[in-house]
């Protein structure tokens, strides 16, 4: 009796597609909305791509904070919550990247980002009951207008 197979086959290997791009998690200054978090790690997973974990902080700058080299300073707990998609996906073997942008304008700061990296998908997922409704609206409204990737939109409040 002749073995049951797959005829011509000899093994399947995962393969990368060609022109495969980061996934991008991004927020502004507030932790993730879990459901945001595990959509952007599962998609980099899925992909076998990069995920690019982003904290976009609004700043404000004044003479005196310039001359004096005053910066932005993360909360210990804010740091945290940050780290944590991070770390379930490179505990998944995924690699990834934390970046933290300081900006007067941040939904410029995103856009701009984006351009650079070239994401195959963004999730905008803020903790929407913690960011300002103006800055996400704002946010939203400028991706909307230049985006090239997919995007995932957190729900509104």
């Amino acid at each position: 009796m002749p073995a049951v197979g797959h005829a011509g086959v000899g093994s399947i290997a995962p393969s990368r597609p060609a022109g495969a791009r980061p996934v991008m998690l991004a927020t502004f200054d507030v932790p993730f909305a879990a459901e945001a978090a595990e959509l952007a790690v599962d998609a980099a997973v899925e992909a076998g791509q990069v995920l690019i974990v982003v904290n976009i902080s609004p700043v404000q700058l004044m003479p005196m904070s310039l001359v004096m080299g005053y910066s932005y300073i993360e909360s210990e707990e804010l740091t945290k919550a940050l780290r944590a998609p991070a770390e379930l996906a490179a505990s998944l073997d995924v690699r990834v990247e934390l970046l933290r942008v300081s900006s007067p304008h941040p939904a410029d700061a995103l856009i701009e980002l984006v351009s650079e990296r070239s994401p195959g998908l963004l999730v905008l997922g803020p903790d929407m009951t913690r960011v300002r409704a103006r800055l996400y609206r704002k946010a939203v409204r400028r991706i909307r207008e230049r985006s090239t990737c997919l995007v995932w939109l957190a729900p509104d409040a």
